[in-house]
């Protein structure tokens, strides 16, 4: 197949509110604000995005790293692509980040690689579920997100060993096993996070690791080479290994080899990094190491990542000890703090389920993600602090709303199980989905609840998280009356007796 469809030259990355732009345009256009596609995509590309930073422009240590500035960035970076840019072509006798030598896999459908798409026998409820002709730009999205984030299953063919004697790809029996899940989502869809600057070059520059951050890493104490630049020749020779081995092998790290056929794809199980479980994870994820078992940070749809922004930002606190370790936040902020007035935290993936080691989205699984701007002047402990303590203010207040409309119900009729202590499964529901819907409101206000926990020295600031408090009981009361309706004399009686009081909550800060 001739060389074309070079991802330098074509447009193919997403972009917010302008469309499609190239690899050249992404490094020399610094208006372009944020990368589109959904939160999974984002995650890989800016992924892929560091890795040439990391292979092109490595800063030494930090005064490197401001001396360069995210404009001399980009300038390597544009002389790094240009000097590999026959590696970067979609098709052709070395097509990127894929694996000629997989062909004889069985070609798949490239709908059986989203996990939005129905395919075999799932029921198609949208059109935007039905499968449709992918473009260009399309297909090399899909590879690049199947790099660290294929999902489990049995559509893996796995009859394909590359390396002569790799036993990795076998089960108990001897046969090929399904694939296994790829190391950026885990069992359960981990949760990513990483610095946003005023534009995707500049949020590149933000999240650029130095020499000294690297040797840092305990777990990818070497920098590396980037498989475009050497791919390897299967799943555990020199080059994989390798790989396993360093930073630029975990933001690509070849999970799945892949080939794009005409008609779809053939793919395989590809490269098998360690876990969290065995002490490593990526640098973009939470893992709280400190426990006798390691625990990771799930993407859960119910909580959305705005909420944890205080386990993401817990090493603010010096004498802190344990907790979630994000490395890609903690390493970079010390010189982010002197160098940005204004960025943000972003934080998303994908939730998954599992069964019989197939993994999909199912129910209430899905995307999310979250953007909280923060400033340079808010990040200290003391920010940290009240934060903590009005989101666990809030979390009461949810406790206190899920508590009053299973009371309400209770008052006015026999539905409550006597002497077991629980509402019954459909009052539970009920107040569990208003909750929800509670945190679905406070979200609009996420962004100034931040911003208001910032120094108090002027009393603005307290202010501020008063009247917040004041919109927030309001969001509580709203939801419980529209539930719990007093038209009644019965209902009457049960609404005054069930329904909440803030009063302690709005009078101290």
């Amino acid at each position: 197949m001739d060389n074309r469809f070079n991802l330098i030259d074509e447009p193919w990355l997403p972009v917010t509110d302008l469309g499609l732009v190239s690899l050249k345009e992404i490094f020399s256009n610094p208006t372009l604000r944020v990368l589109g596609g959904n939160p999974v995509q984002k995650i890989a590309l800016t992924k892929l995005l560091l890795a040439i930073a990391q292979s092109a422009a490595t800063p030494d240590d930090d005064d490197d790293w401001q001396q360069m500035g995210w404009r001399g960035m980009a300038e390597k970076c544009l002389s790094y692509l240009d000097k590999w840019h026959d590696r970067f072509y979609l098709y052709g006798d070395k097509p990127f980040l894929q694996m000629p030598s997989v062909q004889s896999a069985e070609v798949k459908s490239l709908g059986v690689l989203s996990p939005e798409i129905s395919t075999g026998n799932t029921t198609v409820l949208t059109e935007t579920q039905q499968e449709k002709k992918a473009s260009d730009a399309e297909k090399a999205i899909t590879i690049i997100v199947q790099m660290g984030f294929g999902l489990s299953g049995k559509k893996t063919d796995n009859s394909v060993v590359l390396t002569a004697g790799y036993q990795g790809k076998q089960n108990d029996k001897g046969k090929p096993a399904s694939g296994k899940a790829g190391i950026a989502v885990g069992h359960m869809g981990l949760l990513h996070s990483f610095w946003l600057g005023d534009s995707v070059v500049h949020s590149v520059w933000l999240n650029l690791f130095t020499s000294e951050d690297i040797t840092e890493l305990v777990m990818y104490p070497t920098l590396g080479i980037p498989p475009w630049e050497q791919m390897p020749a299967g799943e555990d020779d020199e080059i994989a290994r390798a790989l396993k081995a360093s930073l630029t092998g975990r933001l690509i790290p070849v999970g799945k080899f892949c080939l794009l056929a005409d008609d779809g794809i053939h793919y395989s199980d590809g490269i098998s990094h360690a876990g969290y479980l065995e002490g490593k994870a990526d640098p973009t994820a939470s893992v709280d190491f400190s426990q006798k078992k390691p625990k990771a940070l799930w993407v859960n749809p119910g909580k959305r990542p705005w909420r944890e922004l205080t386990s993401l930002l817990q090493f603010i606190e010096q004498s802190k000890v344990g907790g979630y370790e994000t490395p890609q936040l903690k390493l970079t902020l010390k010189r982010i703090k002197h160098s940005a007035d204004q960025f943000a935290v972003w934080s998303g993936g994908l939730r998954v389920s599992s069964n019989a080691g197939e993994q999909y989205a199912s129910g209430t699984d899905n995307y999310v993600q979250s953007e909280m701007w923060l400033s340079s002047s808010l990040l200290d402990s003391v920010f940290l602090d009240y934060l903590k303590h009005e989101m666990t203010q809030l979390d009461d207040i949810q406790k206190q709303l899920w508590g009053a409309i299973t009371r309400y119900f209770r008052q006015l009729s026999d539905i409550h199980k006597s002497g077991s202590g629980k509402a019954q499964p459909f009052v539970a529901n009920l107040a569990e989905k208003a909750t929800g819907t509670f945190w679905q409101l406070c979200e609009r206000q996420a962004q100034a609840l931040i911003d208001a926990c910032g120094p108090t020295a002027t009393g603005e600031a307290r202010l501020q998280r008063l009247q917040l408090r004041k919109t927030f009981t309001d969001y509580a009361i709203q939801i419980f009356d529209q539930l719990c309706p007093a038209s009644s004399a019965r209902q009457m009686d049960a609404w005054a007796l069930a329904r909440p009081n803030f009063s302690r909550y709005l009078k101290a800060d």
